[in-house]
């Protein structure tokens, strides 16, 4: 275990200080009559909030702009990002990977380190030298995110991973074994749900309050951003998309659904329509990117299985912006077309236009996913 040696921690700030450090955080530079105008606080007291806010050094005084043709200029609030800084992971299998960012969840620094094992007792020990670590670089490291792809609920002591097939876990508490482990708050979340509300506050979907985020790839994922929020769902299980059937005809999947979205668009079974022994993902990229016909069919199947999955969305949802992420991205190269025909066949005849951003993929966005938690965590 180890200390941290800022100030003040963000989870010990007022509420009221917690709303203006993140009005600047999300919406860049502001003067503090507009932060006051945007939280309904006098003048008066949004400016003893920011100057507690500036002598803690998490805002800056910038400089004096006039913001309206009459009126006094007005000195800007800015975020000093590298104040804090915060832990990222994403848990596979077989792999930690970790980053840690800064306040506007840019990295600073990352790694990637095997797995000793599955253990429960094993990753957690992993997670905390990685955290001990990094904190002797950072010392302002004070919070750490996990992504974990499975079902995660939250309860009274922190996290609940429910179930995490990937690392054959039930029922573990990993929030409070790292929290004990390390002395850091620890915020855990299925690791789309975590991507989703990064994308939603320092990516894409910044300054958006409905979008979707759907990742495609080993898996197919889905969140969502409601009127400003994430959505959960009753039973933290909202978003699944995997086994929606997208073509009545098509092969079956794993658990013999036949036409899933699961039969045609995750790189398995993009694997298994090139129909040649050996191959993996990366042998059928390859083998589109010369042109070969098979490989390029099965990217084509897929590519209207996802535009399937997005109309779904989009007609059920309406969001301003839906954001298409994932180790899967290939798809795209491959069959932009097929996804976008696809999509326009299945919206309603009056939906509005559909916002479709799609985004170049690194494994590490995942692990950028748990440190943008983690900051969400200690300020929403």
């Amino acid at each position: 275990m180890f200390r941290r040696v800022t100030n003040i921690a963000i989870d010990e700030l007022s509420p009221a200080m917690r709303a203006a450090l993140l009005e600047v955080l999300i919406h860049g530079e502001l003067p503090r009559a507009e932060i006051a105008r945007r939280l309904h606080l006098s003048r008066a007291s949004l400016t003893r909030i920011t100057r507690s806010l500036v002598d803690e050094g998490l805002l800056a005084e910038g400089e004096t702009r006039l913001m309206a043709q009459t009126g006094r200029p007005s000195e800007m609030l800015q975020l000093r990002a590298s104040a804090r800084h915060f832990l990222g992971v994403k848990l596979t299998g077989d792999t930690l990977y970790a980053v840690v960012t800064d306040l506007r969840a840019q990295p600073v620094a990352s790694l990637e380190r095997a797995l000793p094992s599955r253990e429960v007792a094993d990753v957690v020990a992993e997670i905390a030298d990685v955290a001990r670590m990094f904190a002797a670089e950072h010392p302002s490291l004070v919070s750490v995110g996990i992504a974990i792809a499975g079902q995660v609920v939250q309860t009274r002591d922190g996290a609940l991973v429910q179930r995490s097939a990937f690392l054959d876990w039930t029922d573990v508490p990993l929030g409070a074994l790292v929290r004990e482990a390390t002395g850091l708050p620890c915020a855990v979340e299925n690791d789309v749900q975590a991507l989703t509300a990064t994308e939603h506050w320092f990516g894409a979907g910044a300054g958006i309050d409905d979008m979707a985020l759907i990742t495609v790839g080993v898996g197919i994922g889905c969140g969502l951003v409601a009127n400003g929020r994430p959505l959960e769902g009753a039973h933290a299980r909202s978003g699944q998309i995997s086994h929606l059937i997208v073509d009545e005809a098509g092969p079956h999947c794993g658990l013999r659904h036949r036409g899933c979205a699961s039969s045609m668009l995750v790189n398995a079974s993009i694997v298994n329509a090139y129909r040649q022994p050996g191959a993996d993902y990366d042998d059928v990229v390859s083998a589109a990117r010369a042109g070969d016909a098979i490989a390029l069919a099965a990217f084509e199947d897929a590519g209207r299985a996802l535009g399937v999955l997005i109309a779904t969305v989009v007609n059920l949802v309406d969001p301003q912006k839906v954001v298409v992420t994932g180790d899967g991205i290939a798809v795209f190269e491959f069959a932009d077309d097929a996804v976008r025909r696809s999509l326009a066949e299945r919206l309603d005849k009056d939906a509005a236009e559909v916002d479709l951003d799609v985004r170049t993929w690194d494994f590490s966005e995942w692990a950028r996913a748990g440190a943008g938690l983690a900051i969400r965590t200690l300020l929403a």
